[in-house]
């Protein structure tokens, strides 16, 4: 781990794993920085099968959800809506907004992230947040949920999260996003706290370096798998929510995978698993596939512990 990165692992059992040491790192990272922020925070054309059983299950302790944030929670990308307020309060220019915008619709037309896209926004990200306050950050965010995010949250997905919170248990973002951002969100919607791209900051400063990796493919189930070590969860009992397949290794990490308004690729992966299945894209109702499976580990990309476009002010 980076020298200044301030993250306590102790808590979390080593052992062998598939994935890199890096994706290890970040997820491990995530995990905890997820923790300390729940304790921080304020309180298709589908057949249709038969009734599901009742779920989530109420007084299973044991049992949590991990949402995806990007085309799960909320229509488009994080990264995208935060740089669209950074640019009315002018952290940069019109041909980066015409960059990130063109980001978006990639994002959007493609239904997937593609490494290589997404590696390119986490560079950019990077350099240009060294040297900024995390506080900085958060005071930015807060105010940019409110004028773009807000109303972006599928009310579908928003009500399987509030089903979990209903039957007391804890609820997850998982996401490649900023963790910072991630939080944020959270926090706005009731939920426990968030997993997310953790980047080192040394005296509430970013140092412009990731702590291992963002937040996606193996890191992702990484920092699912931590974040239960430490909070006592039971996989086979939880819950995971994703609109990529991207996020299989995630879903397939639980007992209880949905695929919320999936790619193509998820959506045929969902049907071959017998997965649940929700899509709220075109209204369609709530559709059952099958019976939710479990096993597996993983999930990519993007985003620095920052902002897509964060550009240092003028002095």
């Amino acid at each position: 781990m980076p020298s200044g990165a301030l993250f306590d692992l102790g808590w979390i059992p080593r052992r062998r794993r598939p994935a890199t040491a890096r994706s290890v790192l970040a997820g491990e990272a995530a995990a905890e920085a997820a923790r300390k922020s729940s304790q921080e925070a304020p309180p298709a054309e589908e057949t249709e099968a038969s009734a599901e059983p009742d779920f989530p299950v109420v007084g299973d302790t044991a049992a949590a959800a991990f949402f995806d944030l990007d085309n799960t929670v909320m229509q488009g990308a994080a990264l995208f809506h935060f740089g669209r307020g950074l640019y009315k309060r002018h952290f940069f220019h019109k041909r980066d907004l015409a960059r990130f915008a063109w980001q978006q619709i990639y994002f959007r037309l493609a239904g997937s992230e593609n490494p290589e896209h997404m590696a390119d926004v986490r560079n950019s990200a990077l350099s240009i947040v060294q040297g900024h306050r995390v506080a900085e950050l958060m005071s930015i965010g807060e105010e940019i949920y409110d004028e773009y995010m807000a109303e972006r949250v599928w009310p579908g997905t928003r009500a399987l999260a509030q089903a979990h919170l209903d039957a007391g248990q804890k609820v997850w973002l998982v996401t490649a996003a900023p963790v910072e951002t991630a939080t944020i969100i959270a926090r706005r919607l009731g939920l426990t706290g968030a997993l997310g791209t953790v980047a080192e900051s040394v005296g509430g400063v970013y140092t412009g370096k990731l702590v291992g990796e963002p937040l996606h493919g193996p890191a992702k189930a990484e920092a699912v798998r931590a974040l239960a070590s430490a909070e006592g969860l039971d996989l086979s009992h939880c819950a995971a929510y994703s609109d990529s397949a991207n996020d299989i290794p995630m879903l397939s990490l639980v007992g209880h995978p949905y695929a919320i308004n999936p790619d193509s690729r998820l959506r045929k992966h969902a049907r071959e698993q017998g997965w649940r299945l929700r899509d709220y894209r075109t209204g369609r109702k709530a559709a059952k596939i099958g019976i939710p499976a479990a096993a597996g580990v993983g999930a990519l990309a993007g985003g620095a512990a920052a902002a897509v476009a964060l550009q240092r002010r003028r002095r």
